[in-house]
């Protein structure tokens, strides 16, 4: 019979079973898959982290680090002063004034944090309900990045990335504003976020955009001046007062809603705020007053130092231009093209803008990138014209004060009667702009640009210092320096030159002298006035402006010793050796001309024209002076016996108009064949100046136009400037020897 097998049985139901395999086996597999889970979590928030670890090492490797913005300096403007110490222009990449935290007003750092970052103060560099709601929006939008920027990772962004949308400069972003929340104070922080910010126009920084926009400093800004620039981050094209002006508005106002929101400003205020005007005050740019001098200055500047160094490190310049001199000279040389311009007849050749396929509300000219005011002279487009009524614009349809309106009175010089027969809608017309006001419009004069351009340059005749400088009629519409770069013929001008080589040959004020036909082989020159006075001192031929007289002296010391003591003075020209050099048929700058002059009140010395005094970096220490370089170019005999010769053109000779001005004073005129260039030079015991006009294509400025017609006029409006205040003053040798009598010319 088989062994049976004996084997536990399962309980009886009801009964527990005390055997070792009949436990329950619940909790054990709970444990099991609770251990799992941990397992899971764990190794998932190692692959996360290592993956964040990794993306952190990908995306921070080729970032920058923090501890760099430590020794940070924005770029920053170089300017340039006076020599009073007024501001006359900058250099910059970008147009920036670094101040520090109390430089911005109280209510422009509140207005920036309302519409920018509300929880500034609190968060560690990323505000972390944004970004989840700008994450939301991206997926939503299937990867239309939205933003969520701080303040912080802004500034992170302008400092050191590109403004690529892209999920990896968001990361590198919000990476290096965790840095440099860690690092930096949030007063740091906000204060260089203050100065890097672009603005609009040029402008970084809110300094440097309150100064152009208001034309005062950020810490005087009121509150809608300071919703109004709080509100320009964002978009400072998009949202610019003066491209578009009423969306400017609506972003202030929202920015003050936004105020309101946040506590920091009344229902009232707010309301009063929403209620007010842009309230622009433009600031007419420095550089506008002096911009041909400006280049010269930057030109020498990036010689010296290099262009990256004058462009971004903040240098002061203390350069040698009299601003007040400078305003002068700018009128004296509109004022004096425009008397020649309404001498001649009404050309009516005028540029069409239509014609040329423009529409008037899309034209822009040149000229207005300035605000112009009273007494200006500006290019206007006509936008519509009646019978007795010519409407124009002088800046951007939106604008405030473009509008301008001239009336029959503006236009009478020229004429016509009616406006519909000088000008048409489209036109580009030259005026003047009064001070008077015909409703919202500004009233202006009609003028005539006929392409006639001017030059002036005046230097301080001890230390050289050019003080005042025109290179032409309008910057906007050409840049070439005629003051500097400009030879043109000096005609008459050129004398000194002659009687000064006659002087050291021998001759005086009262050597006699022949004015007489004369021909040096086949050429048979004449006087201006086709006339001969026959005997006469060289003192009366040189006042006169003889050329006869002047001719006979070269031929007599020789031409080539003429040449050589023309480039004695500073002239660099090359001059060929013929003997009508004497009368002027040579090129030369302004700026040698007016150089040589000043020889003269000097004694003999010549000192060479600077543009610099000095040069001095962001911490005030100089880096550069230029000393005052002289040399004696001719003795002191033979300079006072010039200045005779130079003194009695100013009191009977060419230059007697000048005589009015009841000062000791001396010149000469100069004008070339065919009326193409007419010139004045002449100085005071302190100051020396020279005037040029002509046209660049050397075309006649008209039948006697010459140099004491056209720049004898110009040039006494400035020297009337240039020695006010200055009574006493005397040239060296004064009480030595007799004055000519201050008395015209019969």
């Amino acid at each position: 019979m088989a062994a049976t097998s004996h084997r536990s049985l399962p309980a009886p139901s009801g009964k527990r079973s005390r055997g070792r395999n009949v436990r329950s086996t619940a909790p054990p597999l709970r444990r099991k898959l609770a251990g799992r889970s941990a397992l899971g979590a764990l190794l998932a928030l190692a692959v996360i982290t290592g993956s964040l670890a990794g993306l952190t090492l990908v995306y921070s490797a080729d970032l920058p680090q923090i501890t760099e913005l430590e020794h940070y300096h924005a770029s920053t403007i170089t300017y340039l002063y006076d020599r009073t110490g007024r501001p006359i222009g900058s250099f910059a990449l970008q147009r920036r004034q670094v101040v520090g935290y109390n430089g911005f007003a109280p209510i422009l750092r509140q207005a920036v944090i309302s519409i920018e970052d509300k929880d500034f103060y609190s968060h560690w560099g990323i505000n972390v309900l944004r970004v989840g709601e700008a994450l939301w929006h991206d997926l939503r939008d299937r990867g239309s990045l939205q933003g969520a920027s701080t303040i912080t990772m802004q500034l992170a962004r302008n400092l050191f990335l590109s403004s690529n949308r892209t999920m990896k400069r968001k990361i590198e972003e919000a990476y290096l504003a965790i840095q440099i929340e860690r690092a930096f104070t949030k007063q740091q922080i906000f204060t260089l976020y203050a100065n890097q910010i672009y603005l609009g126009s040029g402008n970084y920084g809110f300094e440097s955009a309150s100064e152009y926009y208001f034309s005062q400093h950020a810490k005087d800004l009121n509150l809608t001046e300071a919703a109004l620039l709080a509100g320009l981050p964002k978009g400072p094209v998009e949202f610019s007062p003066i491209l578009h002006p009423h969306r400017a508005l609506a972003r202030r106002n929202l920015v003050l809603t936004e105020m309101e929101h946040d506590g920091a400003i009344t229902h009232a205020q707010a309301e009063a705020a929403r209620a007010a005007p842009l309230g622009l005050h433009i600031a007419r740019p420095a550089g506008s007053v002096a911009p041909w001098f400006q280049d010269e200055v930057r030109q020498e500047l990036d010689n010296r130092f290099g262009s990256a160094e004058v462009s971004e490190a903040g240098l002061r310049v203390d350069t040698t231009l009299d601003l007040h001199l400078q305003e002068v000279a700018n009128r004296a040389v509109e004022d004096g093209l425009a008397a020649y311009e309404r001498r001649k007849v009404w050309t009516g050749k005028l540029e069409n803008v239509l014609a040329e396929g423009a529409t008037l509300n899309g034209y822009r000219h040149p000229d207005w990138a300035v605000v112009y005011g009273p007494g200006d002279y500006v290019h206007a487009l006509v936008t519509r014209v009646l019978r007795r009524e010519i409407d124009a614009r002088i800046g951007p349809p939106n604008r405030p004060g473009s509008q301008i309106v001239l009336l029959p009175a503006d236009w009478a010089w020229t004429g016509r009667r009616h406006a519909d027969s000088l000008v048409k809608p489209g036109d580009i017309i030259y005026v003047r702009l009064a001070a008077t006001m015909e409703g919202s419009a500004r009233r202006a004069t009609l003028e005539q640009d006929s392409g006639v351009q001017g030059a002036l340059l005046a230097i301080d005749n001890t230390s050289g210092d050019i003080l005042a400088m025109v290179g032409g009629r309008d910057y906007a519409l050409s840049q070439y320096n005629r003051a500097t770069e400009a030879q043109r013929q000096v005609g008459s001008s050129f004398k000194p030159y002659v009687y000064t080589a006659a002087f050291e040959d021998g001759y005086k004020p009262s050597s006699i002298i022949l004015d007489t036909p004369v021909s040096f082989g086949n050429y048979h020159p004449h006087d201006y006035e086709n006339d001969y006075k026959g005997a006469m001192t060289l003192t009366t031929a040189f006042a006169e402006s003889r050329n006869i007289p002047a001719l006979k002296l070269a031929a007599r010391v020789g031409i080539q010793k003429v040449i050589g003591m023309a480039h004695q003075f500073g002239v660099t020209s090359t001059i060929p050796p013929y003997l009508p050099i004497a009368l002027g048929a040579v090129g030369i700058t302004l700026e040698q001309q007016v150089a040589s002059y000043a020889v003269f009140p000097n004694d003999g010395i010549r000192v060479a024209p600077r543009l610099i005094r000095r040069v001095s970096n962001a911490d005030g220490i100089t880096l550069w002076e230029d000393p005052t370089a002289v040399n004696q170019v001719i003795s002191r005999r033979m300079a006072r016996a010039m200045m005779v010769l130079l003194r009695a053109v100013i009191a009977h000779g060419t230059g007697a108009a000048a005589a009015e001005l009841n000062y000791p004073l001396g010149g000469k005129t100069g004008t070339t064949s065919d009326f193409t260039n007419a010139w004045f030079l002449g100085f005071s015991p302190s100051v020396t100046c020279g005037v040029w006009v002509g046209y660049d294509n050397q075309q006649s400025l008209g039948d006697h136009e010459s140099g004491a017609r056209v720049a004898l006029p110009i040039w006494m409006k400035f020297m009337r400037a240039a020695i006010a205040g200055k009574s006493g003053e005397q040239f060296p040798g004064d009480g030595d020897a007799p004055v000519p009598p201050a008395h015209k010319k019969s």
